[in-house]
């Protein structure tokens, strides 16, 4: 019999927020998090803003020879990973360290570290001086490692690279090794440090991001007539999966139930979705079978909706497809206008947005809508400008990464 997950603690470092309430808070207000870059000199980058992470200082979380030890993206999952631990008031005592587990999700890891250390040596004069850490700094599955080490935690661990669905991969797996029985607790979630002018510079070259320097906050505006690619950002979202019993014996508090989540190809197109959404829908009815839901159980879902001209349309295409005419009476909305695209993270913000959510009962609204897309069914309520209160008893997750990878989670609101 499969058991019961539900979630016990939250970390969140975002553009807009850089704990989990304060995200909630700029979420609901509809806050951007687009600003002129501030990382490096963006002045000869086709686009020259991103949604970074704000007033950040890794000592301010660590030791400073910890924190050069670690690439940006591996900093941000350490401060977060901490924060959802002590919002959990999980003590390893209270479990058998070879059930607790770490699973971790980015899509590009170590880029800063890489890129410094080609550039150095580049010009120099030949002689081979890497810094040591430069293999530990670079890899994503160094930040389960850190985790673990740092926790106790002795059970499953490894890292899940899937573009942009990352960090749902993660979270899937880490939902499924508990209800399977395999493990009682374990933290998952994603990171995911990429605003270098490599990050910039690779997308700029695929035509993939905005270029409307002129007004950064206004860049990121999914489903909107005059979108023109998305914002990248930066940072990264934890939680504290638990089995049910668990977390139960110990007093914790329940933030939502993990229901569903379900896995697909597009088998399409390298970068391009399916123009029908055809692997968007697949994913989605999936993940509604394996929670046992219907449509009509679902209330909200957050979209990948990453305000790109193909992207927006083809998604809302498979979410017409799977809910039918109750699409126009659920919310949708794309917290990536506020956030910007968090690539391998994507999926851990918008995981604790639509768990929050569900606690909450308000929907994160899609800021930036000024013009009707006469592609976009104007009857679909996707949340333009205003977030919304209505009763959340169920949400979805969508991520979608290059490659076509599809993932997609149900959080169901927790009666006990």
């Amino acid at each position: 019999m499969s058991r019961r997950v539900v979630v016990t603690g939250l970390g969140a470092l975002t553009p807009i927020g850089n704990t989990a309430p304060a995200y909630w808070e700029a979420l609901c207000k509809g806050v951007s998090g687009a600003a002129p870059i501030t990382h490096f000199d963006a002045a000869k980058f086709k686009t020259q803003f991103a949604c970074e992470v704000k007033n950040f200082n890794a000592e301010d979380f660590m030791h400073r020879r910890e924190a050069r030890r670690l690439d940006p993206f591996a900093q941000y999952a350490m401060v977060v990973a901490e924060e959802a631990m002590l919002d959990s008031k999980l003590d390893i005592k209270d479990t058998d360290p070879l059930r607790a587990g770490v699973i971790w999700g980015a899509g590009i890891g170590g880029l800063s570290t890489l890129q410094k250390e080609i550039l150095d040596f580049a010009v120099g004069d030949g002689t081979p001086r890497f810094n040591p850490f430069l293999i530990p700094k670079m890899i994503i599955d160094i930040v389960p490692g850190h985790i673990s080490i740092k926790y106790g935690f002795q059970g499953i661990n490894y890292g899940t690279v899937s573009a942009c669905a990352s960090a749902t991969h993660a979270l899937i797996n880490s939902f499924d090794y508990i209800r399977l029985g395999r493990a009682d607790v374990m933290i998952t979630g994603g990171s995911e440090a990429a605003i270098t002018e490599v990050g910039i510079g690779g997308f700029n070259s695929m035509k993939a991001l905005s270029q409307r320097n002129d007004n950064p906050a206004l860049a990121s505006r999914p489903f909107d007539k005059d979108r023109d690619g998305f914002v990248l950002g930066e940072g990264a979202a934890a939680m504290v999966l638990e089995e049910y019993e668990h977390a139960k014996k110990r007093g914790a508090t329940i933030y939502a139930e993990v229901v569903g989540g379900g896995m697909t190809a597009d088998a399409h197109h390298i970068t391009a979705p399916h123009p029908e959404g055809i692997g968007a829908a697949s994913v989605m009815q999936l993940t509604l079978q394996d929670a046992g839901m219907q449509a009509e159980d679902v209330d909200y879902v957050n979209v990948h909706g990453t305000s790109t001209p193909l992207g927006d349309v083809a998604e809302l295409k498979a979410v017409q497809k799977v809910f039918g005419d109750w699409a126009y009476k659920l919310n949708v909305s794309s917290t990536k206008s506020m956030t910007g695209h968090l690539l391998g993270a994507a999926g851990a913000i918008e995981a604790a947005a639509c768990i929050l959510a569900v606690k909450h009962d308000i929907i994160p609204p899609t800021i930036n809508h000024f013009t009707d897309d006469p592609e976009i069914d104007s009857q679909l309520n996707l949340t333009f400008n205003k977030a919304e209160k209505r009763t959340v008893r169920a949400a979805l997750s969508n991520t979608f990464g290059f490659g076509g990878h599809n993932s997609s989670v149900i959080f169901k609101k927790w009666e006990g």
